[in-house]
């Protein structure tokens, strides 16, 4: 199971709010709302994200095990 728990310190630690992601960035509340419930999201999203927090995909995501 792929989970985005690390997306959010990740978030923390650049500074970036949810607002602006939503605001600034055209990241929709349904999305987040999917990265928060670990939901399926789009590797058009994710690489969006790295783009926006200027990380790697392992810095927003992780695989676990269930």
């Amino acid at each position: 199971m792929i989970v985005f728990d690390k997306l959010w310190s990740t978030l923390k630690e650049k500074g970036i709010s949810q607002y602006s992601l939503i605001k600034n960035y055209g990241i929709s509340t349904g999305q987040l709302d999917r990265l928060r419930k670990n939901g399926n999201v789009s590797t058009y999203t994710l690489n969006q994200l790295c783009k926006i927090i200027d990380c790697k995909l392992e810095d927003i995501a992780e695989y676990k095990e269930d």
